[in-house]
């Protein structure tokens, strides 16, 4: 048995995805320059460790356009300071996937994380944490050995914590982050529940889990953001902040070891990112917000303060006595996601309505070829682009608030970059004629007749 750690662990996780909803292609550099390199200066000048995820897309744009940032995240996580989270290559909902697919794109990510930074990531991140029940076994068979989990959702599974919320699931809800304080109301008491936030648990195929929720998180954010907006008459002070780190370093004392306070988006450090169009439905995208970075170096400051040990995902496994079998997996709703809303979420705007059966499609013709042909580098081209137009940024947000144009233009490219690989392909293998497995020329005309109904949108903010 191992000797719990003299001090509570904490974890701070910023995650990170370069092909945000409404972030223009030209723009993504300053994110690198102004969110990521900040973040990775604040933890080489203070020796601060965290956990950083990113997708492999947003790791091959570093090294297209910040290549200075990213030699910075590989020196960080060759020091030790930088625990890489792995995830898929491209930022898409998992859940809402064929599980095939889903598969080659978390290899793909690893793959990037090893390219990039010389390191292959154990632990693994779950866009959005939307939810169905292979992923646990889709992870493990990536090769990650553990996932970071959403504990909000899991606990909304409960029905004694349902119904002490109010909070229902609808497949067009997309977030209820602002009501997530019920849980923690509810649990607070409840160490049967606390446990599950404060230490390691085991999905029954082995897969190690860490949970992260709202409860800590949307404050932080707040904090970070120095914002009211309507929603209150002053900002998160830092006493706030102190005054949660208190409670929850009581509670990890009765229940556990650590806690991950900190799981969101590392472009909140540095800009305004998503939160006015996610919090107020407000056209205000990726503005300067530099004092944020200065308000996560608070967090981490007042953390250490507080008696925390900045700690990373490995050491919170390393360092639990035991690591139970959670019985409880699940009960976590198929669909379901963060903030209290759900995956299907994501399917259900009209931007899916009209993609998603084209990708589906375009899928269906590479499984076909394949079992035809077997794998060939073309069909391999074809599946990587058919998972870039998966992305589910191009879908996002749902109304009054939609995507960029050029969010969309860019699924639009990779159906016709898939659709193009079959054909080759089918040439290549001999198929050309044989219509009937795969017509690419049809399904040019497919995707031609959505680019005319998707362009003559019109989109929010323009």
């Amino acid at each position: 048995m191992k000797e719990r750690a003299s001090k509570p662990g904490i974890i701070f996780l910023p995650h990170a995805n370069i092909q945000y909803s409404q972030l223009a292609p030209e723009r993504r550099a300053w994110v690198c320059e102004n969110c990521y390199r900040p973040l990775f200066e604040l933890v080489r000048d203070t020796g601060c460790r965290i956990a950083f995820e990113a997708s492999g897309r947003t790791l091959e744009v570093m090294h297209e356009e910040a290549p200075g940032v990213l030699a910075l995240l590989r020196e960080l996580v060759g020091s030790g300071l930088i625990e890489p989270v792995g995830s898929p290559f491209i930022h898409v909902m998992l859940a809402n996937l064929p599980p095939e697919l889903g598969l080659d794109t978390l290899r793909h990510g690893l793959d990037a994380w090893e390219k990039y930074t010389g390191v292959r990531p154990a632990t693994g991140w779950n866009p959005e944490c939307g939810w169905a029940g292979f992923l646990p076994e889709l992870f493990k068979e990536a090769g990650f050995s553990s996932l970071v989990m959403d504990a909000d959702s899991f606990l909304l599974g409960f029905p004694e914590i349902r119904a002490a919320t109010g909070l229902a699931y609808d497949v067009q809800g997309h977030s209820n982050k602002n009501q997530l304080f019920k849980i923690e109301e509810y649990i607070q008491d409840k160490p049967d529940f606390l446990r599950f936030l404060t230490a390691p648990s085991a999905a029954p195929n082995g897969l190690k889990l860490i949970f992260r929720s709202d409860c800590m998180a949307n404050p932080l954010l707040w904090y970070l953001m120095g914002a009211t907006e309507g929603m209150r008459e002053t900002p998160v002070t830092l006493s706030e902040i102190r005054g949660m780190l208190q409670r929850w370093r009581d509670r990890i004392a009765a229940t556990g070891g650590f806690i991950l306070p900190y799981a969101e988006d590392a472009e909140y450090i540095g800009s305004s990112a998503y939160f006015y169009v996610k919090q107020f439905n407000q056209a205000r995208f990726f503005e300067p917000e530099p004092g944020s970075v200065r308000r996560f170096r608070d967090l981490l400051e007042l953390a250490a303060e507080q008696g925390y040990e900045l700690i990373q995902p490995r050491d919170a496994l390393a360092a639990a006595a035991e690591i139970p079998v959670n019985p409880f997996i699940d009960r976590i709703e198929n669909g379901a996601a963060w903030h209290g809303g759900t995956a299907k979420a994501w399917t259900n705007t009209g931007f899916s309505r009209i993609l998603d059966p084209v990708c589906r499609s375009v899928f269906d013709g590479i499984a076909a070829c394949r079992r035809e042909l077997g794998d060939t580098p073309e069909l391999d081209r074809a599946l990587k682009a058919v998972a870039s137009a998966w992305v589910s940024d191009s879908r996002w947000p749902p109304p009054p608030t939609s995507p960029g144009r050029f969010n969309v233009r860019e699924t639009l490219d990779d159906l016709r970059t898939a659709n193009a690989c079959l054909a080759e392909a089918m040439a290549a293998g001999g198929m050309a004629e044989r219509k009937a497995v795969y017509s690419a020329p049809l399904m040019a005309t497919q995707i031609a007749l959505i680019e005319r109904e998707l362009m003559e949108l019109r989109y929010f903010g323009e």
